[in-house]
């Protein structure tokens, strides 16, 4: 079977940099990426806006292209928007 554009699901990435988890625990001496997997623009934008809100993350962005990070300076957390809770996938212009 052949894969048309409009039968692939293209996955669109949140990113950024928790500051908060950088350099200690698990990334100690490293600088913690936390990446969502997202299924739709939608999802991705309240992830950002969401993310805006969190004062401990900082260089948020949106991509099409799986980032990768070099694991001798990152430690890189991902998840997928169906695992992630209410803080991040409610909308926080509709409360």
């Amino acid at each position: 079977m052949i894969w048309t554009p409009l039968e692939m699901k293209m996955a669109i990435y949140v990113t950024m940099t928790d500051k908060f988890m950088s350099g200690w625990g698990q990334a100690e001496g490293l600088i913690n990426k936390y990446v969502i997997e997202c299924e739709s623009q939608q999802q991705a934008q309240i992830c950002a806006k969401n993310a805006r809100l969190r004062s401990e993350m900082k260089y948020i962005n949106i991509v099409r292209k799986k980032p990768y990070y070099n694991q001798s300076r990152y430690l890189v957390s991902l998840k997928k928007f169906s695992e992630l809770g209410s803080i991040w996938t409610q909308d926080p212009d509709a409360k």
